[in-house]
């Protein structure tokens, strides 16, 4: 089998293409069927606000139907705000024993009574989302939906960190919506340009690495390396890298992919004093998984002036498949002073780009140019995240505000836990514990895990013999088992990255077993190749 994969010819693929010649070897293998743990799309979901959504639906459909004279030819009407309050009130009691009913009549209570809007606005703004039947409007954000999801991000991002201001949102098709948008305003608007220097906080998702090298932005980086000895944190030595007044921009990843570790109070510290010294940095974080944790707190929160955040719901509530995620950024922010002290020519350039949307272009914020932006600007008064899209976002937040205490986020945890568990029951025995740590990926150090089991002679053996992705195929090949190599995200030492979110606990175990099994097995070429005393 190796001797027919040309590894050089891979060796510069990205994790996440190499992924796909992985499942190709493994779907090929005659032995076990796959176990593809190199994705990290959960195989768990939140059923509730889903079922809100569909029986909000429903509703949204009688009032659709009702708001003109009954059509057989199925021809309704947009949902009429007048009314539609007491109109719920009888759809909801005639069904009250239904989940999503008992779901839906909780948040329009929550909405009222604890966030201080209208009811019927709130029903009205999801009937009319949900049927898609309008243009998003703001095409930001819904105003509603805006200020509800505005309030899961306080939750969840700021926690209780005491925050400075208020921050707006721009909804977009997921994270990776997210930093297109923001990585192309960011260049439109000459805040990064071609040799500029950017920092990327190591490891991290694997595009933040691919896509400064780009012709479109041709930008340097910048590299501050955590490792596992510091329990996947920054030294204060990496993050001093932040005070250069050449790195215009620092990115990271929090918690940590792959490591799922978040940032350490003292590291959030060393940022937070590193900023006072620097009030020019920008600073882009994503917080996908920040979600899975106790207590977290974003860089959002403790450095909220220099900070745009970047969150989506694909992967805590099993959405993938919805696209759904925001940008996140402080009303009184460096993003838009900075804008401001460009100079004179850059200045005319921007007037000219964004004049034909706002009757005084000079003074438009950098979130609604990011809006513009991601429609060409032409387009703007097409801009916008599709409107089902929010109403079930919507669902998604108000499911977590109204959760107390938790118990969604402990379920997540357990799940998780557990699976973590019996990947390391397979090949070691115990998990490294991290309070740090939600193991929504676990990353395998395999050179150390096979110095432990058969010395420091077999480890260096193991790394100097080997190709790069050498033992992943073989993985692939012998047990039909798919992991992503770590050094597409940023490590560097050799790894596996073993995504926790995708596979049950008895397949788990299997893939610690078969990284056992090929362990002995080349234990055993090393005996083989070792001259006979």
């Amino acid at each position: 089998m190796d001797e027919k994969i040309d590894y050089a010819e891979l060796a510069d693929l990205s994790p996440f293409e190499l992924k796909n010649t992985l499942i190709d070897v493994a779907a090929k293998s005659i032995q076990k069927p796959m176990l593809n743990a190199g994705r990290g799309n959960p195989n768990f979901l939140a059923t509730i606000p889903r079922r809100a959504f569909f029986r909000l639906g429903d509703f949204a459909m009688q009032e659709a139907e009702n708001s003109w004279v009954y059509m057989p030819e199925g021809v309704g009407g947009f949902p009429q705000r007048d009314g539609i309050e007491a109109r719920f009130d009888i759809f909801a009691h005639a069904d009250r024993d239904d989940v999503g009913i008992k779901f839906l009549r909780s948040a329009v209570s929550y909405v009222r009574d604890h966030l201080g809007l209208a009811a019927g606005d709130f029903i009205y703004e999801m009937c009319e989302g949900i049927l898609g039947c309008n243009y998003p409007v703001p095409d930001r954000m819904l105003t509603i939906s805006e200020m509800i999801v505005n309030q899961y991000l306080r939750k969840e991002m700021i926690g209780n960190h005491a925050f400075r201001g208020e921050f707006d949102l721009f909804a977009t098709e997921g994270g990776t919506a997210a930093m297109t948008y923001l990585f192309n305003s960011l260049r439109e608007n000459y805040l990064l340009g071609p040799g500029d220097h950017i920092a990327l906080g190591l490891p991290i998702f694997t595009p933040y690495i691919e896509i400064p090298k780009l012709n479109d932005y041709r930008l340097v980086t910048v590299p501050l390396q955590a490792s596992e000895e510091n329990r996947w944190q920054f030294p204060t030595s990496e993050l001093d890298k932040l005070l250069d007044s050449k790195v215009k921009a620092f990115f990271l990843v929090n918690l940590s992919n792959p490591p799922s570790v978040r940032l350490s109070d003292d590291n959030l510290r060393r940022i937070e004093n590193i900023v006072a010294k620097r009030p020019d940095l920008i600073i882009l974080t994503d917080d996908v998984y920040g979600t899975f944790a106790d207590n977290f707190t974003s860089l959002f929160a403790v450095c909220p002036r220099n900070t745009i955040l970047v969150y989506s719901f694909s992967k805590y509530f099993g959405a993938t498949g919805w696209r759904m995620g925001t940008i996140a950024i402080n009303r009184d922010n460096v993003i838009d002073d900075m804008i401001q002290n460009l100079g004179a020519d850059e200045k005319k350039e921007l007037h000219d780009r964004y004049e034909s949307i706002a009757p005084n272009p000079d003074s438009l914020r950098f979130i609604d140019r990011l809006v513009a932006d991601s429609r060409t600007v032409a387009l703007n008064h097409t801009a916008g995240l599709a409107t089902p899209v929010q109403v079930q976002m919507v669902m998604f937040a108000l499911f977590s505000l109204m959760d107390q205490p938790d118990a969604y986020k402990a379920a997540m945890k357990r799940l998780i836990h557990s699976r973590n568990e019996k990947l390391y029951n397979g090949f070691c025995g115990t998990p490294p514990f991290d309070e740090d740590s939600v193991d929504y990926y676990q990353l395998l150090d395999v050179e150390e895990i096979y110095r432990k089991e058969y010395g420091e002679e077999f480890a260096q053996w193991y790394v100097k013999s080997l190709k790069p992705n050498q033992a992943l195929f073989r993985l692939a090949d012998e047990a039909g088992v798919v992991l992503l190599p770590a050094e597409g995200f940023g490590t560097t030492r050799p790894a596996f990255r073993v995504s926790l979110a995708n596979l049950t606990e008895v397949e788990y175990r299997k893939i610690g077993q078969a990284i056992d099994t090929i362990g002995r097995e080349y234990y055993e070429e090393f005996s083989k190749s070792k001259p006979k005393k």
